[in-house]
């Protein structure tokens, strides 16, 4: 990708035509494309779905929906909510003019037959007929994509290592002295050029390379569920996700398969399809299926939304809030990291350490290093003191964050709390709303008076969780201003 881009990018074309440029990329030559094509002096039309390149590089969206092209102003923030808008225009509209066909319509059917309101009746019927409609909206729903929870949390640390090297081979190890821990709720994303050895790492945690030395504690127990990308083409072509299934339940039913599959987003429609007739993003979502099948305690998923649409991936965002396991994440995509991941570790020099920074900072970083690279400044005339600058602000950075963790993570416990007690409450209203039930009289009761104790703690869980977030705002807002 690097190599094709660079063929494109030297002759300097009036009009550069980008479909998906940041696939295959690492996150550092995602930031260094994305800070190129700002001030490229051309046209430029992106194909993406890469939410940080298109809220950075456009000036307007071009919206593609059932065969209709729609321009809009701004970046992709800004299309979304226009988008929104416009929906909600519609639906308005909508209603408005259906109300007026009623009426219309009416007056048709009442007075067509008398003879003193046939002329009436007949200029109706034809403005009826000019009357252009409005289209109905039918949004495109994302299957939701699912990840089970660990039947049995352990304790952490989930896994400890101790000056432990590792690599393809004995004499010359990729990665050294890694001492680190991971415990059961972590979200860790690592940051490195390619070829520093993330791959390498995420191959040491899911046990498909042993240390060449050192002390690794803990990965024999550990259930590990690893996502690489590469797998896509490992995928038979011949086979269904319903053969997987089978693979993967042979005791079960065909009943119990199709509903397994059915969680996962394969429908009737899609769990007899062969692999070579689905789409990248079935795919993908199919090997995460494979991969979270035996609900693993850790999910190392190495770059997961490469053919993931925008839906696609908040949708992945949502699952991964809600998995309870530790995650590592190896991803080019910023908004991904940023709203999934709480600590960055990053992959450079032979080691893996925790970087103290975050995405803004370590974007400046990558930006004013290639800069020096080039005997040049960095983008703003960086000099040594600023460098020292950026330094003080990671320390500051990473002392308020660690000030901040525990009211952070009070927040996300009350949080998933209300989920919880939403979703409790939500099961006895849809039992409560069918009418079989009302034949056992006993059960009913039983259901109304859960339903009832439900409700209470559900406001209680929600004044915790507004007190929570209200003291997690104060106190950021105290460092902040401190």
């Amino acid at each position: 990708m690097r190599v094709a881009l660079a063929a494109v990018l030297f002759i300097e074309p009036e009009i550069l035509l980008l479909d998906e440029p940041t696939n295959y990329l690492d996150l550092e030559g995602t930031l260094w494309l994305e800070s190129y094509l700002k001030s490229y002096p051309h046209t430029v039309l992106i194909v993406s779905h890469d939410r940080d390149l298109l809220n950075s590089v456009p000036g307007a969206i071009l919206h593609l929906e059932r065969g209709k092209l729609t321009l809009y102003a701004g970046g992709y923030d800004d299309f979304e909510e226009a988008r929104r808008e416009k929906q909600r225009l519609e639906l308005k509209l909508k209603k408005k003019q259906d109300d007026e066909k009623r009426r219309i319509q009416a007056f048709i059917d009442r007075f067509k037959a008398k003879a003193s309101k046939a002329k009436q009746a007949q200029s109706r019927v034809k403005a009826l007929a000019r009357m252009q409609p409005i289209a109905a909206q039918v949004e495109d729903r994302v299957v939701p994509f699912f990840l089970p929870n660990p039947e049995k949390m352990l304790a952490s640390p989930l896994i400890r290592m101790e000056d432990v090297a590792v690599g393809y081979d004995a004499s010359t190890p990729i990665l050294k002295r890694l001492d680190l821990r991971i415990d059961q709720d972590d979200r860790i994303a690592l940051l490195g050029q390619n070829g520093n050895g993330k791959s390498t790492f995420a191959k040491l945690l899911a046990g498909r390379l042993s240390p060449i030395s050192g002390n690794l504690f803990g990965a024999n127990r550990v259930t590990v569920g690893y996502f690489a990308q590469h797998q896509l083409d490992d995928l038979n072509p011949l086979a269904t996700p319903y053969d997987y299934m089978l693979q993967l339940m042979p005791e079960a039913t065909e009943a119990q398969r199709r509903s397994k599959l059915g969680q996962f987003g394969f429908g009737a429609d899609k769990a007899d399809t062969k692999c070579a007739n689905l789409s990248g993003g079935e795919k993908a979502r199919l090997l995460l299926a494979l991969t979270a099948f035996h609900a693993p305690h850790l999910l190392i998923l190495d770059e997961p939304t490469n053919h993931l649409d925008i839906d696609s991936r908040e949708a992945l965002i949502h699952a991964l809030a809600e998995y309870e396991g530790a995650v590592i994440l190896i991803s080019h995509d910023r908004h991904l990291v940023e709203a999934t991941a709480d600590r960055l570790w990053i992959v450079k020099g032979g080691t893996v350490s925790v970087y103290d920074g975050d995405m803004d900072s370590y974007r400046a970083e990558l930006l004013s290093e290639r800069g020096a690279g080039t005997g040049r400044r960095g983008r703003d005339g960086d000099t040594g003191d600023g460098r020292a600058d950026r330094s003080a602000q990671r320390r500051a950075s990473a002392q308020k964050r660690q000030q901040l963790a525990p009211l952070k993570k009070a927040v996300q416990e009350a949080e998933k709390r209300v989920e919880v007690l939403t979703a409790e409450l939500a099961k006895c209203d849809a039992a409560l709303g069918d009418p079989a039930l009302y034949g056992d009289a006993q059960r009913a009761q039983k259901i109304t008076l859960d339903r009832g104790v439900i409700a209470k703690r559900l406001s209680e869980a929600e004044e915790a969780w507004l007190k929570a977030a209200a003291a997690f705002e104060d106190a950021e807002l105290s460092l902040d201003n401190a």
